[in-house]
């Protein structure tokens, strides 16, 4: 747009401009941000005309040679509202109202020394405090495993930090290579195939499964964990959920889907929240009955269970029943990353369709040296697992013994039922600054709202005055919050510490 100006002089009249005006329009001058002022005369009237080219603007000016055009200034218009502030208010709401939830999560900055686990300093502003972890997922202590730490000295030594690339570019060391084969030689599976977390093997291999398997049906158990819901749903195939461990829901399900249907049943070993373990035969006679894939996540039971620490498949016997196995490097390995094993197809499908594996790059070699010595070590050392086993039964039985409300557990973990979010952060707090003890309060998302629990997180490093203390710690702490004991739940709610 361009404005044309002219005087009321005589020089040119309203009725000329008129007619200008029109012929500039229909010759299509069009330069931008112009004005057309007659020079000699102050006396102007503003015409709004478009303009598309030099040649029809020389027609126009051919007219009147006492006009010409003027550069236009305008004004950005502002936006009425203050940007900053509008989106920052959106976020602050958020975190207020999970304040007031009593669900808020705050960091402890630790400082685990080596060789001291599971001992460790907790950096506060008012100075340095010792303390006991209860809550860590090293499960068996292997991240200060002299042998691991050794190893991974010398990877550093031979081949520095960064891997360098995705596994595609650059980005596969000898270090990968010898820990897949380890991996599915612990899993008695074909291949293996190594990445930054569980969480991303799960997205990971759910990806490829959705990808592959055209109109798939995933069954997933209803307590399953986050990264395996996340990843069945990006998929955007059908998931059918079944009740908690509950096969014969199961079964009803899948009565349900046609034979020549693709299906994958999904749930874990060791759920983490309740340390309740699943009926893992008998998911593996219906997915034979029903025509249906097997995925286990064996993340909080690998190095743990087992007489070479594959998880609770092994212990069982069933490793070449189920047909794809996923698993953690982070916790009873004490390093870090994830990986799924399985046969040669279904891991080479995932390498080859996974977006978060193939652009992810690749784990450092010195993780996947640390973690190599750690799945080998773990292997020959059951000794390890026994000690494990005895210092879990030993807490549970002891809080037994107390009434503190411990919920049933099949497995290592101890839960500890609070039920109540504000309630459960003071207990945490008043463990860690009164009695030195850190047990993170679990709650929502990660258990359902009024489910909130402490969760002991045992190893073979605690030792039995360290129990004693945790126990007569929690004690202190449940009656000085007036916490429900296990004797006034009700009959129905006692069920659950059975």
């Amino acid at each position: 747009m361009m404005q044309l100006l002219s005087n009321k002089c005589g020089v040119l009249n309203q009725y000329w401009i008129h007619i200008l005006t029109k012929f500039i329009m229909r010759v299509g001058i069009n330069l931008h941000q112009k004005t057309l002022q007659h020079t000699k005369c102050p006396f102007l009237k503003t015409f709004n005309i478009n303009v598309t080219s030099e040649q029809a603007l020389a027609k126009y000016t051919k007219f009147c040679p006492y006009l010409h055009f003027k550069e236009m200034k305008s004004e950005p218009k502002k936006c009425p509202i203050d940007h900053s502030q509008f989106y920052s208010n959106q976020f602050k709401g958020v975190i207020q109202q999970i304040k007031d939830e009593g669900r808020y999560r705050e960091f402890k900055s630790l400082l685990r020394t080596n060789g001291e686990f599971p001992r460790a300093i907790n950096k506060t502003p008012s100075g340095d405090q010792t303390i006991t972890l209860w809550c860590s997922n090293d499960y068996l202590g292997m991240s200060q495993n002299p042998m691991v730490t050794q190893a991974t000295k010398n990877a550093i030594d031979l081949t520095g930090i960064g891997a360098g690339g995705t596994r595609n570019i650059g980005g596969t060391s000898i270090y990968h290579v010898e820990l897949e084969r380890e991996l599915a030689d612990l899993h008695r599976k074909d291949s293996a195939l190594v990445m930054n977390s569980g969480y991303v093997a799960n997205m990971a291999t759910l990806d490829t499964l959705g990808k592959v398997l055209k109109d798939v049906t995933f069954l997933s158990d209803a307590k399953n964990h986050a990264s395996l819901i996340e990843g069945m749903r990006a998929t955007k195939r059908d998931r059918v959920i079944f009740k908690h461990n509950d096969y014969k829901d199961l079964e009803e399900k899948l009565k349900q889907l046609d034979i020549q249907q693709n299906k994958v049943i999904v749930f874990e070993s060791v759920y983490s929240m309740n340390g309740t373990v699943a009926p893992i035969s008998q998911f593996i006679n219906l997915a034979k009955k029903y025509n249906a894939l097997t995925l286990i996540d064996e993340v909080h039971a690998v190095g743990m269970y087992g007489d070479r620490g594959a998880g609770v498949t092994e212990k069982l016997g069933l490793q070449k029943e189920i047909d794809i196995v996923t698993g953690t490097l982070g916790k009873a390995f004490g390093c870090s990353g994830g990986y799924v094993s399985a046969n040669a197809e279904i891991v080479d499908a995932v390498r080859s369709t996974a977006s978060n594996f193939i652009f992810s790059t690749s784990m450092s070699p010195i993780i996947a040296a640390a973690c190599l010595e750690s799945v080998k070590y773990l292997k020959t050392h059951p000794e390890i697992r026994d000690r494990h086993q005895y210092v879990a039964s030993l807490i549970k039985a002891k809080l037994k013994s107390k009434g503190i409300p411990a919920l049933n557990s099949a497995s290592h973990i101890v839960p500890v039922f609070i039920g109540d979010p504000v309630l459960c952060k003071e207990a945490s707090e008043k463990l860690l600054n009164e009695y030195n003890i850190y047990i993170q309060p679990i709650n929502y998302p990660t258990v359902p709202r009024g489910q909130e629990i402490l969760r002991i997180s045992p190893t073979p490093l605690h030792t039995e005055e360290m129990i004693d203390e945790l126990v007569d710690s929690i004690e202190c702490v449940f009656k000085s919050l007036n916490l429900r004991m296990e004797s006034q739940y009700t009959a129905e709610q006692r069920a659950i510490f059975q």
